[in-house]
């Protein structure tokens, strides 16, 4: 019995230690040593303009900027800055023997020779080639997209407040942070992936059910306008635009919601995004969504990601 408690307790200090490494504070200094934990290795991120996580990557060794979505399948990059790190098309002849599907459209597939991160090497891997995904400037451009095949493939935990990415390079490793995350006064959400590989979350409105697709690469978590006018939530209009992936552009409204549950995380009032989404971006495999849980909300509530035990962690 006394070795039995003996490994309770050696078990949970393990797990506290694991979420003390994940609640770090983040040293400004872009070049500082990421904190070490044995079986995973972790990456620093950094936000530039429009709330963008970015993740410095080389690949095949030339140096690239990658944003960090979570409502992406897999990896995406921008055709010029594939070119440039010798990423192109597979060929055939003069035609393309190779091709994805990403929301309706038809992707031409690359393949990246190496890809690394900081101490990570993610090794080679496939690449869709899409033209222009984002723009910006020098210090908050992105080449492309790293997506949920990367980050699933590695059980990622991501914090969205501290910036840290943790990558499990140990597979046998099992490591439960639920305990662990109730003691430092976190809720736990259980995460759902869809048939489509999106990533979903229950959340509540004025009593009423629905469903939240988390995306790290949206700027600002957004609510279908069909939804909040059945609830009698007016919005106003702003000078803010949201790009989708299939090349549309709408106008977002601000909408204050007082009593939006995540889970059973209550979401403090605040004013969120209110636009008509894309009908790609509402069905989500055989699952239709009432909004996007973007990075703002995730950052304000201390989210961490926990793509091993598919748990979303709230404060």
């Amino acid at each position: 019995m006394a070795a039995r408690a003996t490994q309770r307790i050696w078990r949970a200090r393990i797990l506290l230690g694991f979420f003390a490494l994940l609640l770090l504070p983040v040293c400004s200094t872009a070049a500082s040593t990421p904190p070490q934990l044995a079986g995973y290795k972790a990456v620093r991120v950094r936000y530039g303009p429009l709330n963008k996580m970015i993740m410095s990557v080389r690949i095949n060794g030339q140096p690239a900027n990658l944003l960090v979505d979570t409502g992406a399948t897999q990896i995406i990059l921008d055709t010029d800055a594939a070119e440039s790190f010798g990423v192109k098309p597979s060929q055939r002849g003069l035609r393309y023997i190779r091709f994805t599907q990403i929301n309706g459209q038809f992707l031409p597939v690359g393949f990246a020779q190496s890809l690394t991160a900081g101490s990570m090497n993610f090794g080679s891997s496939p690449v869709a080639l899409r033209n222009s995904i984002h723009s910006g400037t020098e210090t908050g451009r992105v080449d492309g997209i790293l997506g949920l095949d990367i980050l699933l493939r590695y059980k990622a935990v991501i914090n969205c407040r501290t910036k840290l990415v943790f990558f499990k390079v140990d597979q046998a490793r099992r490591m439960n942070l639920s305990s662990a995350a109730s003691s430092q006064k976190f809720t736990r959400v259980p995460l759902h992936r869809e048939e489509n590989g999106a990533l979903t979350v229950p959340c509540s409105i004025h009593g009423q059910s629905a469903r939240l697709l988390v995306d790290t690469g949206a700027f600002v978590t957004t609510f279908h306008e069909t939804l909040l006018k059945s609830l009698g939530i007016s919005s106003e209009p702003t000078r803010v635009s949201a790009h989708f992936a299939s090349g549309g552009t709408q106008r977002i409204n601000a909408g204050r919601i007082n009593d939006l549950t995540i889970g059973d995380f209550k979401v403090p009032p605040e004013k969120f995004g209110v636009t008509a989404l894309p009908h790609f971006a509402l069905q989500q495999g055989s699952t239709r969504i009432s909004g996007i849980l973007g990075i703002d909300t995730l950052y304000n509530c201390h989210a961490i990601i926990d793509l091993d035990n598919m748990n979303l962690f709230l404060k």
